[in-house]
Protein backbone atom coordinates (compact mmCIF):
# COMPACT_ATOMS: atom_id res chain seq x y z
CA UNK A 1 0.00 0.00 0.00
CA UNK A 2 1.45 3.37 -1.34
CA UNK A 3 2.16 6.41 0.99
CA UNK A 4 -0.56 9.09 0.33
CA UNK A 5 1.18 12.40 -0.11
CA UNK A 6 1.97 14.10 3.58
CA UNK A 7 1.44 17.99 2.38
CA UNK A 8 3.22 20.87 1.36
CA UNK A 9 6.56 20.71 -0.59
CA UNK A 10 9.66 21.06 1.89
CA UNK A 11 10.11 24.84 0.91
CA UNK A 12 6.48 26.14 1.14
CA UNK A 13 6.00 25.17 4.47
CA UNK A 14 4.82 22.92 7.01
CA UNK A 15 3.94 19.63 6.54
CA UNK A 16 1.07 17.66 8.26
CA UNK A 17 1.17 14.16 8.12
CA UNK A 18 -1.97 11.86 7.09
CA UNK A 19 -3.36 9.30 8.84
CA UNK A 20 -1.63 6.90 6.45
CA UNK A 21 1.42 8.21 7.99
CA UNK A 22 0.48 8.60 11.53
CA UNK A 23 -0.30 4.83 11.63
CA UNK A 24 3.01 3.86 9.89
CA UNK A 25 4.56 5.44 12.25
CA UNK A 26 2.49 4.30 15.17
CA UNK A 27 3.36 0.85 13.81
CA UNK A 28 7.52 1.48 13.48
CA UNK A 29 7.14 3.39 16.97
CA UNK A 30 5.70 0.01 18.86
CA UNK A 31 8.58 -1.98 16.87
CA UNK A 32 11.42 0.01 18.51
CA UNK A 33 9.27 -0.24 21.96
CA UNK A 34 9.37 -3.76 21.93
CA UNK A 35 12.62 -4.21 20.70
CA UNK A 36 14.07 -2.08 23.54
CA UNK A 37 11.77 -3.54 26.05
CA UNK A 38 13.07 -7.01 25.44
CA UNK A 39 16.46 -5.62 26.55
CA UNK A 40 15.55 -4.06 29.48
CA UNK A 41 12.76 -6.23 31.29
CA UNK A 42 14.58 -9.46 31.76
CA UNK A 43 17.28 -8.02 34.06
CA UNK A 44 15.18 -8.06 37.06
CA UNK A 45 13.92 -11.54 36.69
CA UNK A 46 17.16 -12.79 36.65
CA UNK A 47 17.04 -13.87 40.56
CA UNK A 48 13.89 -15.64 39.72
CA UNK A 49 15.09 -17.24 36.69
CA UNK A 50 18.23 -18.54 38.93
CA UNK A 51 15.64 -19.64 41.31
CA UNK A 52 13.38 -21.53 38.51
CA UNK A 53 15.46 -23.07 36.77
CA UNK A 54 18.08 -23.75 39.95
CA UNK A 55 20.78 -21.85 37.98
CA UNK A 56 23.81 -19.96 38.96
CA UNK A 57 23.76 -16.47 38.31
CA UNK A 58 26.72 -16.76 35.58
CA UNK A 59 24.27 -19.41 33.90
CA UNK A 60 21.02 -17.06 33.62
CA UNK A 61 23.24 -14.12 32.85
CA UNK A 62 23.14 -16.15 29.64
CA UNK A 63 19.33 -14.99 29.26
CA UNK A 64 20.21 -10.91 28.63
CA UNK A 65 23.51 -11.99 26.69
CA UNK A 66 21.95 -14.06 23.80
CA UNK A 67 19.33 -11.76 23.20
CA UNK A 68 22.18 -8.61 23.04
CA UNK A 69 24.93 -10.75 21.33
CA UNK A 70 22.02 -11.64 18.53
CA UNK A 71 20.95 -8.01 18.11
CA UNK A 72 24.98 -6.91 17.77
CA UNK A 73 25.82 -9.45 15.12
CA UNK A 74 23.75 -9.22 12.71
CA UNK A 75 21.92 -6.12 13.00
CA UNK A 76 24.12 -4.62 10.04
CA UNK A 77 23.48 -7.33 7.64
CA UNK A 78 19.76 -7.28 8.45
CA UNK A 79 19.73 -3.94 7.58
CA UNK A 80 21.70 -4.46 4.11
CA UNK A 81 19.11 -7.43 3.73
CA UNK A 82 16.13 -5.06 3.88
CA UNK A 83 18.10 -3.13 1.19
CA UNK A 84 17.91 -6.04 -1.08
CA UNK A 85 14.79 -8.07 -0.77
CA UNK A 86 12.50 -5.69 0.20
CA UNK A 87 12.43 -3.97 3.61
CA UNK A 88 8.54 -3.75 4.25
CA UNK A 89 8.43 -7.77 3.64
CA UNK A 90 11.90 -8.16 5.84
CA UNK A 91 10.29 -6.04 8.60
CA UNK A 92 7.06 -8.21 8.86
CA UNK A 93 9.16 -11.11 9.00
CA UNK A 94 11.11 -9.80 11.98
CA UNK A 95 7.88 -8.53 13.47
CA UNK A 96 6.92 -11.79 13.50
CA UNK A 97 10.18 -13.96 14.92
CA UNK A 98 9.81 -11.38 17.63
CA UNK A 99 6.18 -12.56 18.66
CA UNK A 100 6.73 -16.54 17.97
CA UNK A 101 9.66 -15.95 19.86
CA UNK A 102 8.72 -14.46 22.78
CA UNK A 103 5.41 -16.58 23.28
CA UNK A 104 8.46 -19.73 23.29
CA UNK A 105 10.28 -17.75 25.83
CA UNK A 106 7.29 -17.62 27.90
CA UNK A 107 6.72 -21.61 27.71
CA UNK A 108 10.33 -22.53 27.97
CA UNK A 109 10.54 -25.40 30.20
CA UNK A 110 14.19 -25.44 30.40
CA UNK A 111 16.97 -22.57 31.08
CA UNK A 112 18.83 -23.36 27.95
CA UNK A 113 15.07 -23.67 25.39
CA UNK A 114 14.77 -20.11 26.37
CA UNK A 115 18.12 -19.07 25.82
CA UNK A 116 17.69 -20.27 22.31
CA UNK A 117 14.47 -18.55 22.68
CA UNK A 118 15.80 -15.44 23.54
CA UNK A 119 18.44 -15.52 20.89
CA UNK A 120 15.78 -15.70 18.47
CA UNK A 121 14.12 -12.84 19.83
CA UNK A 122 16.97 -10.95 19.60
CA UNK A 123 17.57 -11.63 15.87
CA UNK A 124 13.62 -10.46 15.13
CA UNK A 125 14.38 -7.63 17.57
CA UNK A 126 17.77 -6.58 14.97
CA UNK A 127 15.89 -6.46 12.33
CA UNK A 128 13.00 -4.29 14.40
CA UNK A 129 15.86 -1.62 15.11
CA UNK A 130 17.62 -1.74 11.53
CA UNK A 131 14.73 -1.38 9.39
CA UNK A 132 12.15 1.09 11.80
CA UNK A 133 14.52 3.73 11.37
CA UNK A 134 14.78 2.63 7.16
CA UNK A 135 11.53 3.32 7.09
CA UNK A 136 11.22 7.05 8.52
CA UNK A 137 12.51 8.36 4.47
CA UNK A 138 9.85 6.37 2.98
CA UNK A 139 7.25 7.45 5.73
CA UNK A 140 7.45 10.98 6.32
CA UNK A 141 8.80 13.66 4.56
CA UNK A 142 12.69 15.15 4.51
CA UNK A 143 11.74 18.26 6.27
CA UNK A 144 9.75 16.05 9.45
CA UNK A 145 12.70 13.32 9.32
CA UNK A 146 13.90 14.84 12.96
CA UNK A 147 10.35 14.55 14.70
CA UNK A 148 10.07 10.90 13.09
CA UNK A 149 13.40 10.43 14.56
CA UNK A 150 12.58 11.76 18.18
CA UNK A 151 9.66 9.98 18.15
CA UNK A 152 11.84 6.30 17.66
CA UNK A 153 14.15 7.77 20.28
CA UNK A 154 11.42 8.59 22.52
CA UNK A 155 9.62 4.86 22.29
CA UNK A 156 13.01 3.28 22.65
CA UNK A 157 13.61 5.42 25.70
CA UNK A 158 10.07 4.16 27.13
CA UNK A 159 10.83 1.09 26.55
CA UNK A 160 14.07 1.36 28.15
CA UNK A 161 12.35 2.55 31.49
CA UNK A 162 9.39 0.35 31.08
CA UNK A 163 10.97 -2.66 31.41
CA UNK A 164 12.52 -2.79 35.03
CA UNK A 165 8.71 -1.71 36.58
CA UNK A 166 6.81 -3.45 34.36
CA UNK A 167 9.01 -6.70 34.73
CA UNK A 168 8.58 -6.36 38.51
CA UNK A 169 5.14 -5.85 38.47
CA UNK A 170 4.43 -8.92 36.06
CA UNK A 171 6.95 -10.91 38.42
CA UNK A 172 5.16 -10.10 41.32
CA UNK A 173 1.31 -10.94 39.90
CA UNK A 174 1.05 -13.94 37.32
CA UNK A 175 5.24 -14.55 37.18
CA UNK A 176 8.11 -14.54 34.84
CA UNK A 177 6.45 -16.14 32.10
CA UNK A 178 4.49 -12.86 32.04
CA UNK A 179 7.09 -10.64 31.18
CA UNK A 180 7.99 -12.48 27.64
CA UNK A 181 4.15 -13.38 26.88
CA UNK A 182 2.86 -9.72 27.20
CA UNK A 183 4.96 -9.08 24.25
CA UNK A 184 2.88 -11.59 22.14
CA UNK A 185 -0.54 -8.95 21.58
CA UNK A 186 1.84 -5.96 21.15
CA UNK A 187 3.69 -7.92 18.91
CA UNK A 188 0.74 -8.73 16.83
CA UNK A 189 -0.75 -5.19 16.78
CA UNK A 190 2.63 -3.62 15.55
CA UNK A 191 2.40 -6.75 12.77
CA UNK A 192 -1.02 -5.32 11.60
CA UNK A 193 -0.03 -1.83 11.73
CA UNK A 194 2.76 -2.66 9.44
CA UNK A 195 1.20 -4.87 7.28
CA UNK A 196 -1.63 -2.01 6.70
CA UNK A 197 0.39 1.26 6.63
CA UNK A 198 3.66 1.06 5.57
CA UNK A 199 4.48 1.78 1.80
CA UNK A 200 4.80 -1.52 -0.66
CA UNK A 201 8.39 -2.51 -1.64
CA UNK A 202 9.93 -1.87 -5.09
CA UNK A 203 9.53 -4.19 -7.25
CA UNK A 204 13.40 -4.43 -9.20
CA UNK A 205 14.01 -6.48 -12.09
CA UNK A 206 16.06 -9.64 -10.90
CA UNK A 207 18.93 -8.46 -12.93
CA UNK A 208 19.10 -5.55 -11.16
CA UNK A 209 19.64 -6.99 -7.66
CA UNK A 210 22.89 -7.18 -6.05
CA UNK A 211 23.80 -10.69 -4.34
CA UNK A 212 24.13 -10.58 -0.41
CA UNK A 213 27.28 -10.88 0.79
CA UNK A 214 27.52 -14.23 2.70
CA UNK A 215 31.09 -14.05 3.48
CA UNK A 216 31.26 -10.75 4.79
CA UNK A 217 28.23 -11.46 6.96
CA UNK A 218 29.53 -14.43 8.48
CA UNK A 219 32.83 -12.55 8.88
CA UNK A 220 31.54 -9.50 10.66
CA UNK A 221 28.89 -11.52 12.89
CA UNK A 222 31.93 -13.48 14.12
CA UNK A 223 33.87 -11.07 14.81
CA UNK A 224 31.18 -8.75 16.38
CA UNK A 225 30.52 -11.87 18.72
CA UNK A 226 34.39 -11.98 19.48
CA UNK A 227 34.25 -8.21 20.42
CA UNK A 228 31.25 -8.73 22.92
CA UNK A 229 31.95 -11.79 24.23
CA UNK A 230 35.82 -10.23 25.10
CA UNK A 231 33.55 -7.24 26.92
CA UNK A 232 30.96 -9.10 28.39
CA UNK A 233 32.44 -12.38 30.04
CA UNK A 234 34.78 -12.88 32.77
CA UNK A 235 32.47 -10.95 35.16
CA UNK A 236 34.55 -7.95 35.87
CA UNK A 237 37.79 -9.62 35.89
CA UNK A 238 39.70 -9.72 32.02
CA UNK A 239 41.47 -12.32 31.59
CA UNK A 240 43.31 -14.63 28.98
CA UNK A 241 40.22 -15.77 27.50
CA UNK A 242 39.46 -12.08 27.22
CA UNK A 243 42.42 -11.42 25.42
CA UNK A 244 41.82 -14.32 23.16
CA UNK A 245 38.63 -13.18 21.51
CA UNK A 246 40.06 -9.54 21.35
CA UNK A 247 42.89 -11.24 19.00
CA UNK A 248 40.36 -13.03 16.96
CA UNK A 249 38.02 -9.94 16.70
CA UNK A 250 40.79 -8.10 15.58
CA UNK A 251 41.89 -10.62 12.68
CA UNK A 252 38.27 -10.85 12.26
CA UNK A 253 38.19 -7.27 11.75
CA UNK A 254 41.42 -7.32 9.29
CA UNK A 255 39.50 -10.88 7.08
CA UNK A 256 36.29 -8.43 6.48
CA UNK A 257 38.18 -4.94 5.17
CA UNK A 258 39.89 -7.62 3.17
CA UNK A 259 36.93 -9.85 2.10
CA UNK A 260 34.88 -6.44 1.70
CA UNK A 261 37.09 -4.63 -0.85
CA UNK A 262 37.40 -7.37 -2.97
CA UNK A 263 33.71 -8.05 -2.91
CA UNK A 264 30.96 -7.38 -6.01
CA UNK A 265 28.42 -6.57 -3.83
CA UNK A 266 30.05 -6.13 -0.62
CA UNK A 267 27.88 -5.84 2.68
CA UNK A 268 29.63 -2.88 3.42
CA UNK A 269 31.06 0.22 1.08
CA UNK A 270 34.46 0.64 2.53
CA UNK A 271 34.42 3.64 0.63
CA UNK A 272 31.30 4.94 2.94
CA UNK A 273 34.27 6.02 5.55
CA UNK A 274 35.67 8.22 3.25
CA UNK A 275 32.33 10.37 4.19
CA UNK A 276 33.34 12.33 6.86
CA UNK A 277 29.67 13.11 8.08
CA UNK A 278 29.20 9.44 8.66
CA UNK A 279 32.53 8.32 10.00
CA UNK A 280 32.00 11.29 12.17
CA UNK A 281 28.48 9.97 13.49
CA UNK A 282 29.11 6.58 14.22
CA UNK A 283 32.50 7.55 16.14
CA UNK A 284 30.35 9.97 18.35
CA UNK A 285 27.21 7.85 18.61
CA UNK A 286 30.19 5.00 19.58
CA UNK A 287 31.70 7.04 22.40
CA UNK A 288 28.61 8.90 23.15
CA UNK A 289 27.11 5.24 24.04
CA UNK A 290 30.10 4.27 25.97
CA UNK A 291 29.51 7.21 28.44
CA UNK A 292 25.49 6.54 28.82
CA UNK A 293 26.42 3.13 30.09
CA UNK A 294 28.43 4.64 32.97
CA UNK A 295 25.34 5.89 34.40
CA UNK A 296 23.37 2.45 34.62
CA UNK A 297 27.07 0.76 35.69
CA UNK A 298 27.68 3.15 38.33
CA UNK A 299 24.39 4.73 39.46
CA UNK A 300 23.16 1.60 41.32
CA UNK A 301 26.08 0.78 43.70
CA UNK A 302 26.64 5.13 44.59
CA UNK A 303 22.91 5.00 45.14
CA UNK A 304 22.76 2.01 47.54
CA UNK A 305 26.56 2.40 48.99
CA UNK A 306 27.37 5.47 49.16
CA UNK A 307 24.00 7.51 49.54
CA UNK A 308 22.20 4.32 51.58
CA UNK A 309 19.13 4.17 49.42
CA UNK A 310 16.69 0.94 49.40
CA UNK A 311 16.82 -1.35 46.70
CA UNK A 312 12.84 0.04 45.51
CA UNK A 313 14.23 3.77 45.71
CA UNK A 314 17.67 2.99 43.90
CA UNK A 315 15.22 1.52 41.33
CA UNK A 316 12.81 4.78 41.31
CA UNK A 317 15.96 6.94 40.76
CA UNK A 318 17.09 5.11 37.91
CA UNK A 319 13.90 5.41 36.04
CA UNK A 320 14.26 9.34 35.94
CA UNK A 321 16.59 9.10 33.07
CA UNK A 322 15.18 7.18 30.87
CA UNK A 323 12.05 9.07 31.71
CA UNK A 324 13.71 12.20 30.77
CA UNK A 325 15.25 10.77 27.76
CA UNK A 326 11.49 9.90 26.75
CA UNK A 327 10.05 13.46 27.25
CA UNK A 328 13.03 14.82 25.72
CA UNK A 329 13.13 12.78 22.20
CA UNK A 330 10.41 14.64 20.12
CA UNK A 331 10.80 18.14 21.09
CA UNK A 332 14.41 17.93 20.04
CA UNK A 333 13.15 15.94 16.47
CA UNK A 334 11.39 18.91 16.21
CA UNK A 335 13.64 21.61 17.11
CA UNK A 336 16.52 19.88 15.10
CA UNK A 337 14.19 19.94 12.01
CA UNK A 338 14.31 23.68 12.53
CA UNK A 339 17.47 24.38 13.52
CA UNK A 340 19.38 22.12 12.40
CA UNK A 341 20.85 18.66 13.02
CA UNK A 342 24.28 19.65 13.41
CA UNK A 343 23.73 22.22 16.15
CA UNK A 344 21.65 20.01 18.06
CA UNK A 345 24.23 17.87 17.79
CA UNK A 346 26.85 19.92 19.35
CA UNK A 347 24.32 21.00 21.82
CA UNK A 348 23.25 17.74 23.32
CA UNK A 349 27.11 16.94 23.60
CA UNK A 350 27.78 20.31 24.94
CA UNK A 351 25.08 19.42 27.73
CA UNK A 352 26.42 15.94 28.44
CA UNK A 353 29.69 17.43 29.12
CA UNK A 354 28.01 19.89 31.82
CA UNK A 355 26.05 17.29 33.43
CA UNK A 356 29.44 14.53 33.88
CA UNK A 357 31.44 17.16 34.65
CA UNK A 358 28.63 18.03 37.74
CA UNK A 359 28.96 14.64 38.96
CA UNK A 360 33.01 14.94 38.75
CA UNK A 361 32.60 17.05 41.49
CA UNK A 362 29.64 16.85 43.45
CA UNK A 363 29.99 15.61 47.14
CA UNK A 364 27.81 12.29 48.58
CA UNK A 365 26.28 14.62 51.09
CA UNK A 366 24.34 16.69 48.22
CA UNK A 367 22.10 13.15 48.50
CA UNK A 368 19.70 12.54 45.90
CA UNK A 369 19.31 15.50 44.23
CA UNK A 370 22.91 15.87 44.15
CA UNK A 371 22.95 12.93 41.96
CA UNK A 372 19.73 13.41 39.90
CA UNK A 373 20.00 16.91 38.60
CA UNK A 374 23.27 16.18 36.67
CA UNK A 375 21.69 12.66 35.64
CA UNK A 376 19.43 14.82 34.32
CA UNK A 377 21.36 17.22 31.96
CA UNK A 378 23.37 14.27 31.06
CA UNK A 379 19.52 12.07 29.84
CA UNK A 380 18.38 15.44 28.21
CA UNK A 381 21.64 16.15 26.19
CA UNK A 382 21.71 11.85 25.24
CA UNK A 383 18.44 12.45 23.90
CA UNK A 384 19.29 15.84 21.88
CA UNK A 385 22.40 14.09 20.37
CA UNK A 386 20.77 10.92 19.85
CA UNK A 387 18.03 12.55 17.79
CA UNK A 388 19.68 14.78 15.82
CA UNK A 389 22.70 12.36 15.24
CA UNK A 390 20.51 9.91 13.16
CA UNK A 391 18.63 12.44 12.05
CA UNK A 392 22.05 14.02 10.39
CA UNK A 393 22.58 10.74 8.69
CA UNK A 394 19.33 9.42 7.73
CA UNK A 395 18.33 12.48 5.85
CA UNK A 396 19.83 11.90 2.77
CA UNK A 397 20.71 8.65 2.39
CA UNK A 398 20.03 6.62 -0.38
CA UNK A 399 17.58 4.85 -0.72
CA UNK A 400 19.02 1.92 -1.84
CA UNK A 401 21.48 2.22 1.56
CA UNK A 402 18.91 3.06 4.41
CA UNK A 403 18.78 -0.65 5.76
CA UNK A 404 22.75 -0.68 6.12
CA UNK A 405 23.47 2.30 7.53
CA UNK A 406 20.42 2.33 9.83
CA UNK A 407 21.88 -0.97 10.73
CA UNK A 408 25.07 0.79 11.24
CA UNK A 409 24.09 3.39 13.49
CA UNK A 410 22.68 1.20 15.58
CA UNK A 411 25.71 -1.06 15.61
CA UNK A 412 27.74 1.86 16.74
CA UNK A 413 25.47 2.21 19.78
CA UNK A 414 25.85 -0.97 21.17
CA UNK A 415 28.94 -1.47 20.70
CA UNK A 416 29.67 1.91 22.95
CA UNK A 417 26.71 0.01 25.30
CA UNK A 418 28.91 -3.20 25.59
CA UNK A 419 32.35 -1.45 25.34
CA UNK A 420 30.89 1.16 28.49
CA UNK A 421 29.71 -1.89 30.31
CA UNK A 422 33.25 -3.17 30.75
CA UNK A 423 35.23 0.07 30.43
CA UNK A 424 33.74 2.21 32.51
CA UNK A 425 32.61 -0.49 34.90
CA UNK A 426 36.75 -1.41 35.44
CA UNK A 427 37.20 2.53 35.67
CA UNK A 428 34.99 2.50 38.39
CA UNK A 429 36.52 -0.32 40.52
CA UNK A 430 39.83 1.14 39.63
CA UNK A 431 38.60 4.30 40.64
CA UNK A 432 37.34 2.72 44.48
CA UNK A 433 40.49 0.58 45.01
CA UNK A 434 38.93 -2.16 45.53
CA UNK A 435 38.67 -5.85 43.96
CA UNK A 436 34.66 -6.38 45.15
CA UNK A 437 32.49 -3.04 44.87
CA UNK A 438 29.62 -4.65 46.41
CA UNK A 439 31.54 -4.52 49.70
CA UNK A 440 33.46 -1.24 49.25
CA UNK A 441 32.77 1.64 51.69
CA UNK A 442 30.78 4.64 51.03
CA UNK A 443 33.33 6.98 50.88
CA UNK A 444 35.30 4.85 48.30
CA UNK A 445 32.05 4.56 45.88
CA UNK A 446 31.85 8.28 46.17
CA UNK A 447 35.46 8.44 44.98
CA UNK A 448 34.95 6.10 42.13
CA UNK A 449 31.68 7.55 40.86
CA UNK A 450 33.48 10.96 40.78
CA UNK A 451 36.48 9.69 38.78
CA UNK A 452 34.27 7.79 36.30
CA UNK A 453 32.12 10.98 35.62
CA UNK A 454 35.41 12.69 35.19
CA UNK A 455 36.55 10.36 32.54
CA UNK A 456 33.01 10.72 31.48
CA UNK A 457 33.48 14.23 30.86
CA UNK A 458 36.58 13.94 28.75
CA UNK A 459 35.17 11.29 26.30
CA UNK A 460 32.29 13.53 25.55
CA UNK A 461 35.11 16.49 25.35
CA UNK A 462 36.67 14.05 22.49
CA UNK A 463 33.47 13.36 20.21
CA UNK A 464 32.62 17.54 20.62
CA UNK A 465 36.30 17.80 19.10
CA UNK A 466 35.12 15.05 16.50
CA UNK A 467 31.71 16.71 15.63
CA UNK A 468 33.43 20.24 14.78
CA UNK A 469 36.43 18.88 13.27
CA UNK A 470 34.01 16.37 11.03
CA UNK A 471 31.99 19.64 10.16
CA UNK A 472 34.87 21.36 9.05
CA UNK A 473 36.42 18.99 7.06
CA UNK A 474 32.56 18.35 5.52
CA UNK A 475 32.36 21.74 4.85
CA UNK A 476 35.96 22.06 2.79
CA UNK A 477 34.37 18.73 1.10
CA UNK A 478 31.04 20.29 0.14
CA UNK A 479 31.38 23.99 -0.10
CA UNK A 480 28.13 24.24 -1.58
CA UNK A 481 26.21 22.75 1.50
CA UNK A 482 23.97 24.69 3.85
CA UNK A 483 25.48 25.23 7.17
CA UNK A 484 22.63 24.65 9.00
CA UNK A 485 21.68 21.22 8.28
Amino acid sequence: MKIISTGQDAMAGPMVPTPSVRWALAGLSLSMLLSSLGTSVANVALPTLAEAFTASFQQVQWIVLAYLLAITTVIVSVGRLGDLIGRRRLLLGGILLFTAASVLCGLAPTLWSLIAARAAQGLGAAIMMALTMAFVGETVPKARTGSAMGLLGTMSAVGTALGPSLGGALIAGPGWRAIFLVNAPLGVLALFLAHRHLPVDRQRPRTDRAAFDRVGTLLLALTLAAYALAMTLGHGRFGSLNVGLLVAAAVGVGLFVRTESRAASPLIRLTMFRDPALSVSLAMSTLVSTVMMATLVVGPFYLARALGLHEALVGLVLSVGPLVAALTGVPAGRIADRFGAHRMTVLGLAAMTAGSLILSLTPAGLGIAGHLVPIVVITAGYAVFQTANNTAVMTDVPPDRRGVISGMLNLSRNLGLITGASVMGAVFALAAATNDITTAAPDAVATGMRITFAVAAALIVVALVIAVGGRGLARRNSPAEDPVS
